[in-house]
């Protein structure tokens, strides 16, 4: 079935600026109308809140990889973190930060330009909604989507472009460019406190209409924005403010009616699949695929893509070895060891410099045989992933962007900083045990040893999904990897120490493709909007 007829509202600018280069914006997708044609009915602004959806699922820039949320995902979260390994040294510049402080590097303007693009097609339907023919119900559930989604990126953008908040002076550093119109003129800098005021004002008036219109999603409808989309977007963006008591309520509303995923679906398609775990995600299926672009052509283990096949995706062998041996998702990994007939732990041969097991080695063979989906040319690396597998080649895959997992752990940090650490522990248990990932898993840590256990446990069951080099941020703490000499599993030019206070503190400069343009944005000077949260 074709989900994805959509309008993309004509005259969207790619950074919020009309004067930017033709070439640049030559890369929205071709089902372009005007905002007189969408806003003639509530039909018709149902397609344009799905067209939002397209562009969180849509291939940007000519370049392979660059592919909406996924991208984010790949390339911002996992590949600078500490537990993603990939054998690629030509990527040293991106997966070692070494972009941060380039205004006109491609890393550093794609993400503003991607969720920009977001929210000019959000503002239109939320300026233009209440002119439509229809019923005030359909009115106020798709103002309430578009809503979520501009919540969303302004969350995103806060986390890469702008300072922790425990850096931030209570939220009175530089933060964003608060457009929240048509205008494509020029617009000034926010102080961070203003942007997660934004966020939150945008949720808040999506909660309330979600619940005035007494509608909901379709049952099959998993990538558009519902009620406790709205909840999770509120716990992620609260997590990320520091504002753990907000996160904690928003957390637990959002994982209502989203059952964690049982242990089958864990180990096959429950990442490429949508199932009741997924509270929000992204369309995809085999006659609306991004091809060699998409976020599984770059990860699942089962695609055809030369980036999978030539350079599968590994785990951190410290991390991997911190995973319980009775803890299902340590499944989701190749063991490169076994017990002898004397009960002795061994090592099968491989290239220790870069994990590489070639096709005459015994692991090689054994993983072969154990999965038969992967490719016959593919390679085989000590630690490589089985979490993400793709439906179809080269990278057929539904896109997991919220799911009840990340909500537990949203719960179990926010209730820990709170000093609540019963409910910590209680979320913990619900996620680990109750599931049925760890039958034996127990937890009765306090303090500062509780805190090490939730994120051990959000390193563990979010591997892969984007959160790696945002959590490392957020928690303020050094990026460590270590080469095969000194215990892990990197390859020396990616084996590096970088501390919170080094690449700029971690945050991307504002583009020159917005500062070239929008001459009311200047570095570090902020013009209030208030408003802002105390």
């Amino acid at each position: 079935m074709n989900k994805f007829k959509y309008f993309l509202i004509a005259g969207v600018a790619a950074l919020g600026l009309s004067s930017c280069s033709s070439d640049f914006l030559d890369t929205a997708p071709t089902a372009e109308t005007g905002t007189a044609t969408v806003f003639e009915s509530t039909d018709n602004v149902k397609i344009a809140v799905n067209g939002c959806s397209r562009v969180m699922m849509n291939q940007y820039l000519g370049t392979q990889g660059v592919c909406g949320e996924g991208c984010i995902m790949m390339w911002f979260g996992n590949y600078p973190g500490a537990d993603f390994y990939v054998n690629l040294p030509g990527w040293a510049l991106l997966i070692n930060q070494n972009n941060h402080d380039t205004p006109t590097s491609q890393y550093t303007y794609y993400p503003w330009y991607y969720y920009y693009k977001l929210i000019s097609n959000a503002n239109s339907i939320i300026l233009h909604v209440d002119e439509a023919n229809g019923p005030d119900a359909e009115k106020q559930f798709y103002k309430a989507q578009a809503l979520v989604y501009r919540a969303h990126a302004f969350a995103m953008l806060a986390q890469l472009y702008c300072k922790r908040w425990v850096d931030s002076d209570n939220g009175n550093s530089p933060g964003l460019v608060l457009r929240l119109d048509e205008s494509v003129g020029d617009c000034p800098l926010t102080s961070l406190k203003d942007a997660y005021a934004q966020v939150y004002a945008d949720l808040d008036e999506a909660i309330s209409l979600f619940n005035a219109s007494g509608m909901d999603r379709g049952a099959d409808e998993f990538f558009l924005p519902s009620l406790e989309v709205a909840h999770a977007v509120y716990a992620r963006a609260a997590l990320a403010r520091c504002d753990y008591a907000t996160a904690a309520t928003h957390a637990k509303a959002a994982r209502q009616g989203h059952a964690l995923m049982g242990n089958d679906a864990l180990l096959s398609n429950g990442f490429c699949t949508h199932n009741s775990e997924w509270i929000w995600g992204g369309y995809s299926a085999t006659d609306q695929t991004l091809y060699y672009y998409s976020y599984h052509a770059y990860i699942a283990y089962n695609s055809n893509a030369g980036n999978v096949r030539n350079y599968p995706k590994c785990v951190s062998k410290e991390l991997f070895q911190q995973i319980p041996a009775t803890d299902v998702r340590k499944q989701w990994w190749l063991d490169p060891t076994y017990v002898d007939e004397e009960g002795n732990v061994q090592t099968y041969p491989y290239t220790a410099s870069t994990g590489l097991a070639s096709n005459s080695t015994q692991l090689a063979k054994n993983t072969r045989a154990a999965k038969p989906d992967l490719l016959s040319n593919a390679s085989v690396y000590a630690y490589m992933q089985w979490k993400v597998r793709c439906n179809d080649t080269p990278g057929v895959g539904e896109l997991c962007i919220y799911r009840s997992s990340e909500m537990y752990l949203i719960e179990a940090e926010a209730e820990q900083k709170q000093g609540h650490d019963a409910a910590a522990q209680a979320a913990l248990v619900a996620l680990n045990k109750t599931s049925g990932r760890d039958p034996q898993y127990a937890c009765t840590k306090t303090g500062a040893d509780l805190f090490n256990e939730i994120k051990l446990y959000r390193r563990i069951e979010l591997w892969g999904e984007g959160f790696d080099w945002f959590d490392l941020k957020r928690w303020k703490d050094p990026l460590v990897r270590h080469n095969p000499n000194e215990g892990g599993n990197f390859l020396a030019t990616l084996a590096v120490t970088i501390q919170p206070n080094e690449r700029n503190e971690w945050r991307f400069v504002i583009p020159s493709r917005e500062t070239d343009y929008n001459k009311a944005v200047k570095d570090g000077v902020i013009t209030p909007v208030g408003g802002g949260l105390e």
